[in-house]
């Protein structure tokens, strides 16, 4: 048997978040972590957490899982025990907990929408479409695949230390998205919105977020080309 251990919490009945240790057979050492949830919400209905599509897209099962953020859906579970003889699931963390591994993730989606994740256009719009080369395409690339799971910015400790004021690495690698994107006029603006101390410039490179990351991107990267964007500015 495989010795799993959950973060449980419901505000409704319980005065503090516990630990419940349950068992797993043999089988899911070779599936996935999200099987074994759901293997064990059938033992015990009352278990909450979120998911979706089971293939890595819709980012909503982020977890941490024996101490890395990931994604349950396709974090084998033989991944996680690599590292210790447990399988240890606990939510995002730096987040507040609904119940379970179920977070509050509001913050996180502000800050996302602090940085105006659309185009701006100050032209006329083009009679079909406005039209890129491939290689204004290819500066996208890196970019534009962020799920917004919330896995890297859960791990980042100046996340952590600032959240109300630290946009943190979601959000500004989606920020960079925009910055970068030849069809988009309002670079200038994006800049100077980032020109305080503390939505850009908390970033210590610690590298969590990139470490993390489960399309394989590189948040850390992006803020130093921001950061690289605004010299340029001046």
């Amino acid at each position: 048997m495989v010795s799993v251990e959950i973060y449980r919490y419901n505000p409704e009945v319980d005065a503090a978040p516990y630990m419940q240790t349950l068992s797993l057979p043999e089988e899911f050492r070779v599936r996935m972590v999200l099987d074994a949830l759901e293997y064990l919400r059938v033992q015990d209905p009352t278990l909450a957490y979120r998911r979706s599509c089971r293939e890595g897209v819709c980012g909503s099962d982020g977890m941490n899982i024996n101490g890395k953020n990931a994604l349950a859906c396709i974090t084998p579970v033989t991944q996680a025990l690599s590292t210790s003889n447990r399988l240890v699931v606990r939510p995002l963390p730096g987040m507040p907990v609904i119940r379970d591994l179920v977070v509050d993730q509001t913050l996180f989606f502000k800050q996302y929408e602090r940085v105006m994740p659309w185009l701006i256009t100050v032209d006329a719009n083009p009679p079909i479409e406005r039209l890129q080369t491939p290689q204004e395409r290819a500066r996208l690339d890196g970019l534009y695949e962020c799920i917004l799971c919330g896995c890297c910015t859960s791990q980042c400790p100046s996340s952590w230390w600032n959240p109300e004021k630290y946009l943190g690495p979601a959000a500004l690698l989606q920020s960079l998205r925009f910055i970068l994107d030849s069809r988009d006029q309002a670079r200038d603006a994006r800049l100077e919105s980032m020109q305080d101390p503390f939505s850009l410039f908390r970033c210590r490179s610690i590298g969590n977020c990139t470490w993390v990351c489960p399309k394989g991107l590189n948040p850390m990267g992006a803020i130093g080309r921001i950061r690289l964007e605004l010299l340029r500015k001046e």
